[in-house]
């Protein structure tokens, strides 16, 4: 993949040669963890103001929190108006959303209560205004689990929130880089509770919102999707353990019945070693570690997490806080800059498939039409 300046022309010369000022996207942006990298991934990202032709950004956070930052990395050109409401957006400009008025400690590198809390504030208000339309979709930076736990926020992370706030049954947290996607059937919970988090029916559901997003969101007509086992070796036939035979296998064989092309279960320690991954559009992992180890090996640290099964679109990156370099002006914004541009290739995509899939009926009738010979009139 190409990075930095390559990869923003590349970007920038697919999206221009398809897109008017009047269809520009507006996307959200939020800013983390206060403490952590994220506002200097979005100063380094967005100082480059080509990115302004592609979308109307909108960072969610606070103009003091920006002003922070931004004297940490004087060599970035990065400008800004601030606003109170969307009806009062600069298309030729990066936005600020206030989301609080208040000073606020900023202490890079440390874990701290307020970093969680206004991480949230910003959070929140982006999702609010992408429940409203107002914006189309959201590029969250990364924040810190335990800091975030309150009576407000009481979950392990985005994709349970998201899935809360819009009121799915069910989402599916989605990596991807090019055409290397790996989904989880659970996700951040601990290793001794995995087996019993997964069901035939779980699968099923996960494999539904996977094949539907392949389709909807990536432009894939008819997907290829691999199923990893649970057990060491898919548990060899039953040898070392049961789940393969009795939950995955007849998890596959439904999703086959319902037309969705599923193959497995590969045993996870050969499938990547042997770049089967390759050969299929997405692969679906039983757990966290099984399936982001050699995703984030493979990927090279330009992943992009992005959350299936929502009527929204949200991407980040596929790396956490990074405490250890916050402040220093050392962080890489490469997978943070991708997820900027896979949400709006996402986006895209899925205006794509609506529109193609609106009225069938009439696009077939069209075509009989146009291929139909005028009639002929004899004249005497």
């Amino acid at each position: 993949m190409l990075k930095n300046g390559l990869f923003l022309i590349m970007y920038f010369y697919i999206y221009t040669s398809n897109m008017t000022p009047t269809t520009k996207p507006i996307i959200g942006i939020t800013c983390g963890d206060l403490n952590g990298i994220g506002t200097e991934l979005i100063i380094k990202v967005f100082s480059d103001s080509r990115i302004l032709e592609l979308c109307t950004p909108v960072i969610f956070a606070s103009n003091k929190v920006i002003n922070f930052y931004r004297k940490t990395l004087p060599e970035f050109n990065f400008n800004w108006q601030n606003i109170k409401d969307l009806s009062r957006l600069n298309a030729k400009q990066m936005n600020i959303y206030n989301c609080w008025e208040e000073d606020v400690n900023i202490t890079p590198g440390q874990l701290t209560e307020s970093g969680g809390k206004y991480a949230i504030k910003s959070l929140q208000a982006a999702v609010h205004e992408l429940k409203q339309n107002h914006i189309e979709g959201v590029v969250t930076a990364p924040i810190h689990k335990k800091n975030v736990q309150s009576s407000e926020f009481n979950y392990t992370g985005h994709t349970p929130f998201l899935k809360s706030y819009f009121g799915v049954n069910d989402a599916v947290m989605l990596l991807f880089a090019n055409e290397f996607r790996v989904a989880l059937v659970t996700e951040h919970i601990p290793v001794n509770e995995v087996a019993a988090k997964i069901s035939k029916e779980i699968i099923t559901r996960k494999l539904n919102i996977l094949n539907e997003s392949l389709q909807k969101d990536f432009g894939i007509d008819k997907p290829k999707i691999a199923v990893l086992g649970l057990n060491p070796h898919a548990g060899d036939e039953g040898l070392i353990g049961k789940e393969e035979e009795t939950i995955i296998k007849p998890a596959i064989k439904e999703a086959k019945q319902n037309n969705m092309i599923v193959t497995g279960p590969f045993s996870a320690d050969s499938f990547f070693a042997k770049q089967y991954h390759n050969r299929f559009d997405a692969v679906l992992a039983m757990y966290h570690d099984q399936g982001l180890v050699p995703f984030k090996t493979l990927a090279s640290g330009e992943g992009v997490n992005y959350t299936a099964g929502l009527p929204v679109i949200r991407t980040s990156p596929d790396h956490g806080t990074a405490f250890d370099i916050a402040g220093k002006g050392k962080a890489d914004e490469s997978s943070f800059r991708i997820a900027v541009f896979e949400c709006l290739n996402i986006i895209n995509k899925r205006k794509e498939f609506e529109e193609s899939h609106k009225n069938p009926l009439k696009k077939i009738t069209s075509a009989i039409l146009a291929n139909q010979e005028d009639e002929r009139i004899e004249e005497n």
